[in-house]
């Protein structure tokens, strides 16, 4: 515990251990999900792109409403409820067939939406509030580092069990693991924040000049998360020419290698005299460089070198960004979960925009070449910066942080 300042918080460490149990679920069947979709697809990527562009945007569009409807329901009631309907999205992948496959992608999409409207909103509001800016730094690390080591093993399980029988152990375990990530936010302190803005109002702040930079940064993290969890795990698949074991074995080497210097940045980004802006302004750069090297992978090896390279750099990069994010949100006062709505809102358009100029480009040019937007998304993350440099990014709105503490 000397690794944190002081005591931390009950409801990050509950937060924590909540997200710890259901990334064993998701370490398991993160990078194999579009996988399994391409597959049940048929290797039809253009119906690929087609399920991940309705289901943001459905997400994108209903956010906003969503949050009135957590005033109602309270936050923990919420991420509950979004844990239960996440659970309801896996099952509908056991059931899920060629034949049938037209029901799947609207029953799934509705629950996955309900799960991202109910958990994603409640989840970074609360991450906010029970964090304080002497551990902000540490505690982003924390949160990442104890995530990617619960997850680091699941591609190499997952990818021998998909090998051997199928995903649908996979699914099961993870349906498991899902409800025993609810236990923790059963004694989740209640927070009283309100979301207070009408559907249209959100919509004048999502436009307007003062969130500019903010939701520019978020929109190109968006950007480059949509090439990362759907685009490159389809690159690497169709590389190793369906090799799920070696897809596994490649990924869960490269997590492991990275996860203790998560730490080391994240209590570095708190006591060091480096500003995070610098150590962010550096990393991105290196960060593009490694989308730039990945363009030119063909085997295995080169995967978790590049691989290997591109964990590093994230770190210097992502780290940082979060923490950077969060500390603009915890200044924002009562209104947090309003700019939480808008952070959820510009990553999700940046992955639309993104998936739907990708599936453009690949009527010209082959799937790696569409590593270049992500290189230059990477470095877009830098306008978070210029936002954290004022003295608040929302001057209207700010009015001190929220008392519960």
């Amino acid at each position: 515990m000397n690794y944190f300042d002081g005591k931390l918080q009950r409801g990050f460490l509950l937060l924590l251990s909540s997200r710890a149990i259901n990334q064993i679920g998701e370490g398991l069947l993160g990078i194999f999900i579009p996988i399994f979709l391409y597959t049940l697809f048929e290797k039809n990527i253009y119906l690929l792109f087609f399920y991940y562009l309705l289901g943001f945007l459905l997400f994108g569009f209903l956010v906003a409403p969503g949050a009135r409807l957590i005033n109602k329901t309270g936050f923990k009631n919420a991420l509950i409820t979004g844990s239960i309907s996440v659970v309801l999205f896996y099952v509908t992948l056991v059931f899920a067939e060629k034949w049938n496959v037209w029901y799947f992608i609207f029953s799934s999409i509705a629950t996955l939406t309900l799960f991202r409207i109910l958990y994603w909103v409640p989840f970074h509001t609360d991450f906010t509030l029970f964090t304080d800016h002497r551990n902000r730094g540490r505690e982003v690390g924390a949160l990442t580092a104890v995530l990617a080591l619960l997850g680091a093993f699941g591609p190499v399980i997952a990818g021998y069990l998909i090998a051997k029988t199928g995903f649908t152990i996979l699914f099961v375990i993870t349906i498991a693991l899902h409800f025993a990530s609810v236990v923790p936010l059963l004694m989740l302190p209640e927070t009283k924040e309100q979301f207070s803005w009408s559907y249209r109002e959100t919509w004048k702040h999502f436009f307007s000049k003062e969130k500019r930079g903010a939701l520019l940064a978020l929109g190109a993290l968006g950007a480059e998360n949509s090439i990362a969890l759907i685009v490159w795990p389809i690159f690497i698949f169709e590389l190793l020419q369906g090799n799920v074991l070696e897809v596994g074995l490649v990924s869960t080497v490269v997590v492991i290698t990275t996860i203790v210097l998560q730490l080391l940045v994240g209590k570095y980004l708190d006591i060091s005299k480096l500003k995070k802006d610098e150590t962010l302004r550096i990393g991105s750069v290196f960060y593009a460089v490694g989308w730039i090297g990945k363009i030119f992978v063909v085997t295995a090896f080169q995967i978790f070198i590049v691989g290997f390279y591109h964990g590093i750099t994230k770190i210097f990069t992502m780290t940082p960004f979060d923490t950077l994010v969060y500390e603009i949100s915890a200044d924002e006062g009562h209104y947090i979960d309003e700019f939480t709505v808008l952070r959820e809102m510009a990553l999700t358009f940046g992955r639309v925009i993104t998936l739907a100029v990708v599936a453009f480009l690949l009527l010209f040019v082959s799937l790696e070449w569409t590593f270049i937007i992500a290189a230059g998304a990477s470095l877009l993350l830098n306008a978070i910066c210029i936002v954290r440099r004022k003295a608040s990014p929302f001057p209207e709105m700010d009015r001190g942080l929220s008392s519960l503490r």
